[in-house]
């Protein structure tokens, strides 16, 4: 491979340059550029609460920054995902009917705990209002824990429930130092997979109890089953805490608030510039002597004008031109050009990340497109990392409590994964055109390319088997009651777009706001 030499004046050999030119160190642009080489941890750990401060301040008083987390969780949560059980018949050797029949079984008693505020430690959400609370912690935070813990009451149906706690409590015991096997609370085994977490019974910035005490949370059951959930995303190899969402874009949101508060007091000053009269004669007048209910100034002696104030003037003061250029008519393309890098570091479009739809149909649906991309990998991680594991640990109790039943469980692991098999369903995007979208899955379903269950989930996030057994159940209700003729209709007629009526504007130039 061939590698440029670089020569000193006296002909001397200097360095040996790569390929790369971002690499250079004899270019202007590159020479003091020197990142640093550290592990995952040693890069993050150092760094991840002021983060994870910085995070939450910008929550607390950036709307930008708040709606952006708030868009993502109402995106990807909803009203929460919901399960669908998918065992593995022939593994069981369990006919159609009867893995039908130990599916709905098997969602039947789950939902009935999820619904429950007894799902919750706490006793004060359920278990889709958890999920809520979990991915937005790990967003805000970078990462969070969830307990799986067993509380029998007696209005609890099972005893296990869940406890929600934030990254700022897993920390090693004592304030001991990181080693090999314990790196920032959590406890790792000799091939680096987590053994157990070191949890602060209080948060760390509590003013009401300051005692420092830790539980050790062991990660996994004697059965294998996790017990202690660490909800973060793994971004390089080695690394056992997670970065906040808002990491990347901490600094431009900041800047871009201070900005924005900077424009907005500029244009209210502007609007309270007054009119200055100088009087024809002498004496009296000056800068304080402001007509009655005009103003006047406060205790300090300062000079308090409201919106349209008449200020008088001494014979020979005058004032200067100001012209103070508020509204800056520049405040809206720029806040938007910011945006749209905000909105690439984040995963969503700024069209979808500022709620502003003028563009064209194709350019508003492209925007839709792309967050459903962020939408499903972030429900995949969820539905992996906190859905499943508390729904196997659910219908685990319910297995041994003798209330499912399933032979083999507790003997073979594979007959266990078997009919612990799901899929996890979230609410739907929506549509930008209804009909369109309707029409187009119909075609896939009517051609094999997808089934009713896809299709159901996409454009309702609804449950098919669900709808099914509610259809049948509407149309025997109909005819019991005589209404079956009364309310058939004729056929629909086929649906009319725009350009097939010869429309002067396409749908793809058409502008939304357009009525």
């Amino acid at each position: 491979m061939f590698h440029p030499v670089l020569f000193g004046p006296d002909g001397q050999k200097l360095a040996i340059q790569g390929a790369w030119k971002a690499a250079r160190k004899d270019r202007k642009q590159t020479s003091n550029w020197n990142p640093g080489n550290g592990s995952a941890d040693d890069d993050l750990l150092w760094d991840l609460p002021t983060l994870r401060n910085q995070s939450r301040s910008l929550q607390r008083d950036n709307p930008l920054a708040a709606g952006a987390v708030n868009t993502a969780t109402t995106s990807v949560v909803g009203t929460g995902l919901t399960v669908q059980s998918e065992i593995d018949r022939e593994i069981l050797g369990l006919t159609t009917e009867d893995a039908s029949a130990w599916q709905a079984q098997a969602e039947r008693y789950f939902n009935l705990w999820a619904g429950s505020k007894e799902a919750d430690v706490t006793l004060t959400q359920n278990f889709w209002e958890m999920q809520d609370l979990a991915f937005r912690s790990t967003l805000e935070s970078g990462d969070a824990l969830a307990l799986i813990a067993n509380i029998q009451r007696p209005s609890s149906i099972c005893g296990t429930s869940i406890q929600i706690i934030e990254g700022d409590r897993i920390v090693n015991k004592d304030n001991m130092k990181d080693t090999e096997t314990l790196i920032a609370g959590v406890a790792i085994d000799k091939v680096g997979a987590p053994s157990a977490y070191h949890v602060l019974r209080n948060h760390p910035g509590s003013t009401i109890s300051t005692q420092k005490a830790w539980d050790i949370r062991p990660a996994f059951t004697a059965s294998g089953r996790r017990a202690t959930l660490h909800l973060f995303t793994r971004t390089r190899p080695g690394q056992h805490r997670g970065v906040p969402y808002l990491a990347t874009v901490i600094e431009a949101f900041r800047e871009l608030g201070e900005y924005t508060d900077g424009e907005l007091r500029a244009a209210v000053i502007s609007g309270l510039f007054s009119v200055f009269i100088e009087p024809p004669t002498t004496g009296g007048g000056g800068m304080l002597d402001v007509p009655e209910g005009e103003g006047g100034p406060n205790k300090e002696g300062e000079l308090a004008i409201d919106y349209g104030t008449v200020v008088n003037l001494a014979p020979g003061e005058k004032p200067h031109n100001i012209t103070p250029g508020r509204p800056n008519t520049a405040f809206d393309p720029f806040v938007l050009a910011i945006l749209r890098q905000i909105g690439v570091g984040l995963e969503i479009p700024y069209e979808i990340l500022i709620k502003h739809f003028t563009a064209s149909y194709s350019a508003a649906r492209a925007a839709l497109l792309e967050l459903g991309k962020f939408v499903r990998r972030r429900r995949f991680w969820l539905a992996c990392n906190f859905c499943q594991p508390i729904y196997e640990a659910v219908i685990e109790e319910f297995i041994a409590m003798g209330i499912l039943d399933a032979p083999g469980f507790f003997d073979n692991v594979l007959v266990r994964k078997a009919y612990l098999g799901t899929t996890w369903i979230g609410d739907s995007l929506g549509q930008i055109d209804p009909l369109k979208e309707a029409d187009s899955w119909q075609k896939l379903v009517e051609n094999r390319f997808a089934t009713k269950t896809e299709a159901t989930a996409a454009l309702t996030g609804g449950d098919y088997e669900r709808n099914v057994e509610r259809l049948a159940y509407e149309e025997k209700r109909e005819r019991d009651l005589g209404l079956k003729d009364m309310t058939a209709t004729a056929p629909a007629a086929p649906a009319v777009y725009p350009s097939d009526a010869g429309a002067a504007v396409s749908a793809d130039t058409t502008d939304l706001e357009t009525p």
